[in-house]
Order: structure tokens, then C-alpha cells, then sequence
């Protein structure tokens, strides 16, 4: 993907984030299409009737195989999340909270598994990858709008429609539906269809830690949205984004850094043209 962005002629800041975001975009469209698929061509009530992920369920009962293969992609990717927001992703003021997300994910995800609450899994997949879609798309056209340097209106429309929509549907799908369905679920109906149901209090403690995130999260769409009603904002930028003040300092820092090291390099430099100085004399 980064030789598509210097094809593309994308500003040096926007070619180095592009690449996380186009994956991040290609991984969550795949995950969603086949949450849809789930919920709505096969014969899982999950969503219509959230309570129905405990009928019938059973201490190490069977995982369906079209179940197991979203586990195993969900598992799989944000596994290597984990190493990713550390080490190859752009450093966010949220990448802290970002990790500590995918590891509370990655530990709904592989305890939900093994202890066979993976119905519940699939709605709480279902939805939270619709605003990760919306989010890396509406980012893609962030960095596409100046590109070759010139200005795209086309890119920064779909941005701004793109922002609105996004901000809609997180209220709509993790703030709404999340808690009317999920918690709903698994902190009243679980105990009502299946009584003294093992680690109750340690899944729901889980998706409640996720709730809160969620409403952190939703605290940087509505500044995003106070800036730009506001005035402060001109166009559509990523508010978890470092300032470019703070890329300054931080390149000023490292400038400093280096020319601390100078002197040392002039003395090594004087002390080879003592050194031929003596080789001359010799």
C-alpha cells in the first residue's frame, strides 16, 4: 500500500498514515459483511431477539463452523493489534486506550470462545465494526483531498458526509444499541434463561470497561464537533491527531539531541588530524 500512496503523489504526512487506515478499511469491510451475513441470511435471531444468544446454551456445547470462522479472523486481527498500535501505527493521544481496547477485546473474544458465550460475540462484533468502516473511509479521503498538489472538493465532501454519518452511528450503534441489546442480554437475561451462569461477573465487568471506552471515544466526536461549530476547525482533520506544534518540539528535541553529539564528533575529528599531523612529522 505505500507504493500506491507515492503513486498517488499524497502528502508525505498523509502516504504515512494512508496505509494503516486502507487495511484497517479492507479487514473491517470483510468483518462486517460477514457480521451481516450472520445476523441477517441465516437463521440466528441474535438481533431481532437479543435474550435468544442463551436458549439452549450449555457448558461446552458445540461452536458452529460459520461462528468459529469469525472468531477466528476477529482473533487473529486483533491479536496482531496489539503490535501493531505499539510499534507500526501512528502514536494517537487515545493509542494508549487503543491498546488497552484490543486487549480487552482480544480477551472477550478468546475467553467468550472457550466458555461458549460466542453468540453474544457476533452481535457485539456486528456492532462495532460498522463505525470502523465509516472511520478508515472517511480517513482515506481525508489524506486523498491534496494529492499531487492539487485540491479534490470530491474527497473533502465525502469526509465531511462521511464525519456526520459516522458520528450518527456511533451514538446509534455502541451507545444505543450496545447496552438495549448486548448488556440487556447478558446482564438480565442471561440470569433469567440460564441460572447461576458461570463467569457472569467477569464478562459483563468486560463489556461494561468496553462501554465506558465507548463513551470516551464519543467525547472526541462531540469536541470534533464543538471545534467545527465553533469555527476553530476549517476542514475535516483526525482530533486524536498530535498538533503539528507538538511534531515540532518533538523534531526541535531530537535536533537538539543530535547536536549535542557534535562535539564529540569534532573531537574525533581533531584527534585524526593530530593523528596525520604526527604521521607527517614521522
Amino acid at each position: 500500500l505505500q507504493p500506491f500512496g507515492e503513486w498517488c503523489n499524497l502528502q508525505p504526512k498523509d502516504a504515512a498514515k494512508m496505509p494503516e487506515s486502507a487495511w484497517k478499511l479492507l479487514f473491517y469491510t470483510l468483518s462486517w459483511s460477514y457480521g451481516i451475513y450472520l445476523l441477517f441470511f441465516t437463521d440466528y435471531p441474535f438481533f431481532y431477539d437479543p435474550p435468544s444468544v442463551f436458549y439452549d446454551w450449555k457448558k461446552g456445547m458445540d461452536v458452529p463452523t460459520d461462528i468459529a470462522i469469525a472468531y477466528l479472523l476477529q482473533c487473529s486481527f486483533y491479536g496482531h493489534s496489539i503490535y501493531a498500535t505499539a510499534y507500526m501505527d501512528t502514536w494517537r493521544k487515545d493509542s494508549v486506550v487503543m491498546l488497552l481496547h484490543h486487549v480487552v477485546t482480544l480477551t472477550l473474544i478468546a475467553f467468550s470462545y472457550a466458555f461458549r458465550y460466542h453468540n453474544v460475540g457476533i452481535l457485539v462484533l456486528f456492532l462495532h465494526d460498522v463505525n470502523d468502516v465509516q472511520l478508515e473511509f472517511t480517513k482515506l479521503n481525508v489524506y486523498f483531498k491534496h494529492r499531487g498538489g492539487v485540491y479534490h472538493r470530491l474527497n473533502d465532501i465525502i469526509s465531511n458526509i462521511g464525519c456526520l454519518t459516522f458520528s450518527v452511528s456511533w451514538f446509534w450503534f455502541r451507545l444505543y444499541w450496545f447496552p438495549l441489546k448486548v448488556l440487556y442480554a447478558t446482564c438480565y437475561s442471561s440470569l433469567q434463561l440460564v441460572p447461576n451462569i458461570p463467569f457472569y461477573f467477569f464478562f459483563n465487568a468486560l463489556l461494561l470497561v468496553l462501554t465506558l471506552m465507548n463513551i470516551y471515544w464519543f467525547l472526541y466526536i462531540v469536541l470534533f464537533v464543538a471545534k467545527v461549530l465553533m469555527g476553530q476547525m476549517q476542514e475535516v482533520n483526525d482530533v486524536r491527531e498530535y498538533d503539528v506544534e507538538d511534531s515540532k518540539k518533538t523534531t526541535t528535541v531530537k535536533k537538539k539531541e543530535a547536536g549535542l553529539q557534535l562535539p564529540n564528533a569534532l573531537k574525533e575529528g581533531v584527534h585524526l588530524k593530530n593523528g596525520l599531523v604526527k604521521d607527517k612529522r614521522l
